[in-house]
């Protein structure tokens, strides 16, 4: 279907000749009403004459279509605005079409002019059409900046600095109008014209035609088009322009002064181009309104910027940050994930499995003796139900999706993942963390925390850290105390180092586990996000680094696999090599992942954690009988781990507990929020509770999932107290969260 332009009101200064013909023409051949304005001045800026606007009009209405003519300065910008009300009733589109005048002219031309028509003039313009705009919902702008500008010129200074001026003028426009629908761009275009062929060879204007600038111009303006703040070069083809920065190197450390040779010293690395970032606003600003100082890192950061060429959207993400705020807390209804051996094949192969290796085999052949699912397929089923629609069901959550990135990833077994089943899936809670991040964007963190279950028992949990680039900067908290950190390895030469290839198309096949986003698998995609072909998915660089562990300290058994944390840093491109590096110490092994090419580190701060013989770990499950209460006494263990001091000063106390099972003692368990930063003791407990609570499996259960209430299973005689029964109330602080629990 054509863009028609029925009913829209365009002004267009310059318009007497040129690209501002061009453009008028175009608009009213599309049914626009065109106010054609032209001072009529000579290539020298001198006299004024009626003549070219007129003409142009007179083109238009013989060929049926609609238009007047304006001879007003753009210094008069309400006067150009009164012309299109008077004429029309409303003013839809603004392009300002002005360019340079003669090279030689402007050499002696003051400044001030200059700067008064294309820059003070344009502004006067659009400040008379905003209102308008405004209240009708609907505005569409374009400004011509100019190659000078851009790039600068020789003997152009006062020039460029105005048309530079332009493209500042617009990108803030952009901002403030995106929410009333005005949009505004920035052309710099090449065309032959009475103004260019003074200094353009004759067959260079020639073939540099207006009618190859003004199709772009038109689409632009079209409501059709949701293009805001962006900048085109226009020849015989169109062009995006976007900044590009490099990663920089930071010179100043903490409590350590700066000396200009450190800035010589590093130089090289502070103009390298490689992994170059493309901040697309001012939230991608290094430090926003500190360039050269955040005081949330306290070091200095030193980036060089230059131009790329890319077709790109650079949408930001932070007019929805009011409406973000109302998905902290929310809670998702429960989903399921069904999979049989297929998938889990399917996934090992994804992670770089092959039968080339005998011992891979038991997790790519169903029929073998100890066929197994490899415990990070425990990502899958939560991804899944975030990628089909949980996130963006979340409600405030109106977040652009481009702008999206997995920064961090955890994930906890607590028995051994099936070949198939039913995964019944619970999104616990969402929390928003917003900080800045040197050398990056302004970012917002989200947590996102999710269990999944099998039957009634609980199987994993996982916490995905998503970023939200170009949102943040708010000045809320920069952390949060359930985010499991990374950790870094020690430092010392790693106890093992595994290298593993990926395939070309590495990618392709692990996609087909369920992450489906073409970033993985379109080059254009991949171009748009600014990666020179597509890239594997981090999740599967973190399959391939959990199974070089699994190989090497745990003799391939799952059941020995605990939990799992990374932080993503940066990508890997199929066909490269993964080096993984790994320090044990205890049950911990602390692993970071590198391109071998490269030597750049892609998977850092992580660790594995694997089962060993103590406490209440799920791989001394069995003592217990297969009881259910197991796993949430070894849920309530990780707790007072973590925040154990907070509870003793909360509590202070000491709970005992007897599970049965048929009647019969199953099992024992001391909770100690007394002494020191409390503890978990299963078995006979040489001290004295306060409070000790005889309960079935069963009935803990119900209680713990706030099924049964804690008062009427007393009554009933279910749940059995001795000792000072008014502490079992400060219960609540542990049990609390029973989702988890």
């Amino acid at each position: 279907m054509s863009l028609s332009f029925e009913g829209r009101v365009v002004l267009v200064t310059g318009a007497g000749g040129g690209l501002g013909r061009e453009y008028a023409l175009a608009f009213a051949e599309r049914g626009a009403s065109v106010i054609v304005n032209d001072l009529g001045a000579d290539t020298k800026g001198g006299g004024k004459s009626s003549a070219a606007a007129d003409k142009v009009v007179e083109e238009i209405r013989a060929k049926g279509g609609k238009a007047v003519a304006n001879y007003d300065s753009v210094e008069d910008g309400e006067k150009l605005i009164q012309t299109a009300l008077d004429a029309f009733g409303r003013i839809d589109v603004y392009c300002y079409a002005l360019m340079f005048t003669c090279v030689f002219y402007l050499l002696l031309c003051i400044t001030d002019l200059i700067q008064r028509v294309h820059l003070r003039g344009s502004f006067l313009v659009t400040r008379a059409a905003w209102n308008h705009m405004k209240n009708q919902k609907f505005g569409r702008i374009i400004m011509t900046a100019s190659a000078a500008g851009i790039y600068g010129n020789f003997g152009q200074a006062n020039y460029s600095a105005a048309k530079l001026g332009l493209l500042g003028l617009a990108n803030t426009l952009a901002i403030e109008g995106r929410k009333y629908n005005i949009h505004c761009n920035t052309i710099a275009p090449v065309a032959g014209s009475r103004l260019t062929e003074t200094v353009m060879p004759p067959d260079l204007v020639a073939s540099l035609k207006p009618e190859y600038v003004a199709p772009l111009v038109l689409w632009l303006c079209h409501e059709q088009c949701q293009e805001n703040g962006g900048l085109f070069e226009v020849l015989k083809l169109s062009l995006y322009l976007r900044w590009e920065r490099t990663q920089g190197y930071i010179v100043r450390q903490k409590n350590q002064s700066m000396k200009p040779e450190s800035i010589r010293d590093h130089w090289e690395k502070i103009c390298d181009f490689t992994d170059a970032t493309k901040p697309a606003n001012i939230q991608g600003h290094s430090c926003e309104a500190k360039p050269l100082w955040c005081d949330f890192c306290d070091a200095t950061c030193f980036l060089s910027l230059n131009y790329t060429f890319f077709c790109f959207n650079p949408l930001s993400v932070f007019s929805s940050f009011f409406s973000q705020t109302k998905a902290v807390g929310q809670k998702l209804p429960p989903t399921t994930f069904s999979f049989n051996h297929t998938q889990c094949i399917l996934y090992a192969l994804g992670v770089g499995m092959s039968t080339k290796d005998p011992d891979h085999l038991r997790f790519l052949y169903e029929g073998h003796p100890d066929f197994s699912c490899l415990p990070t397929f425990g990502v899958i089923p939560s991804q899944a139900a975030m990628m089909d629609g949980g996130l963006s069901s979340v409600p405030g959550l109106n977040i652009d999706f481009t702008q999206v990135l997995h920064g961090e990833q955890y994930l906890e077994l607590y028995k051994p993942l099936p070949t198939s089943g039913i995964f019944p899936l619970i999104i616990l809670q969402k929390e928003l963390v917003f900080f800045k991040l040197l050398e990056k964007f302004w970012e917002m963190k989200q947590l996102v925390y999710m269990n999944t279950y099998s039957g009634n028992e609980l199987v994993c949990y996982n916490q995905f850290s998503v970023f939200v680039v170009g949102a943040g900067g708010f000045g809320g908290k920069r952390s949060s105390e359930k985010a499991k950190p990374p950790v870094p390895p020690p430092k010392r030469s790693p106890d093992a180092v595994v290298i593993d290839s990926t395939t070309r198309d590495q990618a392709a096949l692990y996609r087909l586990s369920g992450d489906w986003n073409p970033l993985h698998i379109d080059p254009s995609f991949a171009a748009m996000g600014g990666f020179k072909a597509p890239i594997l998915h981090g999740l599967c660089s973190f399959g391939f680094a959990a199974r070089h562990v699994l190989k090497q300290f745990a003799d391939n058994d799952p059941s020995r696999f605990k939990a799992i944390k990374v932080r993503f840093v940066k990508p890997v491109m199929p066909g490269q090599s993964l080096q993984t590096e790994m320090w044990k110490e205890g049950n911990r092994v602390h692993i970071q992942c590198k391109v071998k090419e490269t030597d750049a580190v892609v998977l850092a701060g992580a660790y594995v954690d694997l089962h060993g013989a103590s406490g209440a770990s799920p791989e001394n499950l069995s003592q217990g009988g297969g009881l259910q209460s197991e796993l949430v006494f070894a849920e309530i263990g990780r707790r007072i781990k973590d925040v154990g001091s907070e509870l003793v000063k909360k509590v202070n106390a000491v709970f005992g507990w007897e599970i049965t099972k048929d009647g019969k003692k199953a099992a024992q368990w001391t909770i100690d929020l007394k002494s020191g930063s409390g503890s978990l003791h299963k078995g006979p407990y040489g001290g004295k509770a306060d409070v000790t609570m005889t309960v079935s499996d069963e009935d803990f259960m119900e209680v713990v999932q706030g099924k049964l209430n804690p008062q009427k299973a007393f009554f009933s005689g279910k749940l059995k107290v001795r000792g000072n029964i008014m502490l079992s109330q400060k219960l609540e602080v542990i049990l609390k969260d029973y989702a988890k629990l």
